[in-house]
């Protein structure tokens, strides 16, 4: 057993957003994503068949699903999004760190 810590081994300067796996397994995966001012691509959605529930540890961001509904997220806030439900981050924190945890699942 490897002892780790979310907030540990996050370089200083990010010029795309970190996706890293943490566990993964058949239908289930926590994942840390690390953001610095990043956004999605303009065009296209994320549109998974696992729900993802996502929280904030540290920072800001703005989440935008396709019925134009915005959800902004601040440190400890989560939201569970249900499969095949089409979302885009719109928003992180811009010159500041926005750290994730995701958890993937059936």
């Amino acid at each position: 057993m490897e002892k780790s810590n979310i907030f540990q081994e996050i370089p200083e300067i990010l010029t795309e957003e970190i996706f890293e796996d943490i566990i993964k397994a058949d239908k289930f995966k926590i994942e840390r994503i690390i953001s610095f001012g990043h956004s999605s691509p303009q065009v296209g959605w994320y549109q998974s068949e696992l729900s993802e529930w996502v929280m904030v540890l540290e920072g800001e961001a703005i989440l935008t699903f396709e019925t134009s509904e915005e959800k902004k997220l601040q440190k400890g806030d989560y939201i569970n999004i249900l499969p095949f439900v089409k979302h885009k981050v719109s928003w992180t924190l811009p010159n500041s760190k926005t750290i994730w945890l995701a958890i993937h699942y059936l």
